[in-house]
């Protein structure tokens, strides 16, 4: 214990690894931001469509990004351990069963109107969103491969590229957006599929820059040499530890997905305050989420060298680190709510002052639970880091479907709280999860590393 690493040295490696994976995760987010405020200024009707269709396509996103994250624990162990060979073909075949679930997932977003109308949601907004998914669908591919990308060099420590090319990737979508949806710079004005159009082709770029770079700065793992050739042993590994890790992510982001349906039932300019509130909320999340991943990395180098005070040390900084954030984000919610809200939308705007008086008290509801957000997607980068992850998704669907989908249903409908009683539903949910996702991490899973 006397040579272990200070909390102070544990700090700045979780900064330095981290703080390009929030860059990276902020600037993935903006891109879908973008979206959002430029068809905010476009029309509140492409708004709420855009709310309903990037939100269909994020749960499915998510659900296979499962792969993905388990790449990322996998090859920090194999790095750790100097096993080379594993950190190859956990890679490779997680870009194999991406592109798997790819295929499953077209289908829904080809026939996203006719689901979306039996969802109950208005005919003429469905029809919206499902221009932009039969186009943005097709994204499922490229965006999960570079997902599996940004996993193997986020556990190789290679964060600083990750960032770099995500930010080019907003830039391009920025640009392509603002001629697209409005008709500028002589392109035709395309609206919501305009919006869908610059989506793909950002996957594309990003997809492109990564494999080049991974061809150029990693030639020693010959990534991308024949890689048709399947290795069963390995896609069993990833699926075993993904699946459970899909299926978590579905259960969160499923459940600000059956808010949106929700507040969809309440009419348009409801979801469109929900929307942005949400776009909001889910900007700060991902800082978190960076720093979420800086922890799996971290425990997952810290199993690979079986070293459990370590990984207890560096557990506490990241979970303090996350908690002062997010003591600034739910004060900043509360004290500028207005601006926030405003920014997505164009000043002449009919609807524009009912859209801010919801969304303000949307993101006072989100303020509350800022702290337990980021409690419980520390938590679960923690879990994964140390490959245990079928118990906290059985926690998920607990927290997230069994007490806060229930609770945010009772309480927006049955007490007729309407908005602000689905996010208070939201909140109870993850105050759950948060609860007991760090219950299995100081209790059960720090116990998976002997003590030395």
């Amino acid at each position: 214990m006397e040579n272990a690493p200070s909390p102070k040295s544990h700090l700045r490696a979780i900064l330095i690894l981290g703080l390009p994976l929030v860059g990276s995760h902020v600037a993935q987010f903006s891109i879908n931001l973008v979206d959002a405020v430029m068809l905010g200024w476009y029309g509140v009707d492409e708004l709420a469509a855009e709310v309903l269709a990037g939100t269909m396509f994020f749960v499915l996103f998510i659900v296979g990004s499962g792969f993905a994250f388990a790449v990322m624990p996998m090859v920090a162990k194999a790095e750790a351990a100097g096993d080379l060979q594993r950190v190859r073909r956990v890679t490779r075949m997680g870009m194999w069963l991406a592109t798997g679930f790819g295929l499953l997932a077209m289908p829904v977003f080809l026939f996203a109107t006719p689901i979306l109308i039996a969802l109950g949601q208005n005919p003429d907004i469905a029809e919206l969103a499902g221009q932009y998914l039969t186009i943005i669908g097709w994204s499922i591919f490229p965006a999960l491969l570079v997902m599996v990308l940004k996993s193997y060099l986020a556990a190789l420590e290679r964060t600083r590229v990750v960032l770099l090319i995500t930010l080019a990737g907003l830039a391009l979508n920025a640009v392509l957006n603002y001629a697209l949806i409005f008709g500028n710079w002589g392109a035709p004005e395309m609206g919501i599929r305009g919006a869908a159009i610059t989506s793909l082709l950002g996957a594309l770029f990003s997809l492109v820059l990564l494999v080049w770079y991974v061809m150029r700065v990693t030639p020693e793992h010959a990534m991308f040499q024949r890689i048709w050739r399947p290795d069963w042993q390995a896609i069993g590994a990833v699926f075993r530890l993904g699946w459970p890790i899909g299926i978590t992510n579905l259960a969160e982001v499923g459940l600000f997905a059956a808010s949106s349906v929700m507040m969809g039932w309440l009419g348009t300019v409801p979801l469109a305050a929900h929307g942005i509130a949400m776009q909001i909320a889910s900007m700060t999340f991902m800082v978190h989420l960076g720093l979420s991943n800086a922890a799996t990395i971290r425990a997952g180098q810290a199993l690979g060298r079986q070293d459990a005070f370590g990984l207890k040390r560096g557990a506490r900084v990241v979970i303090a680190l996350s908690l002062a954030l997010s003591l600034l984000m739910a004060a900043t919610f509360l004290l500028a709510p207005q601006t926030l809200i405003g920014a997505f939308l164009s000043p002449d705007d009919p609807a524009r002052s009912a859209v801010i008086a919801l969304g303000t008290g949307l993101l006072a509801a989100a303020a509350l639970f800022q702290l337990v957000d980021a409690a419980q997607v520390i938590a679960l980068g923690l879990l994964r880091g140390v490959q245990d992850t079928r118990i906290p998704m059985l926690i998920a669907g607990l927290s997230y479907w069994g007490i806060g989908l229930t609770s945010a249903y009772i309480l927006g409908f049955v007490l007729d709280w309407q908005g602000i009683g689905v996010w208070i539903g939201l909140a109870i949910g993850l105050t759950a999860a948060a609860v007991l996702m760090m219950w299995r991490f100081w209790s059960v899973a720090v116990k998976q590393i002997p003590a030395t």
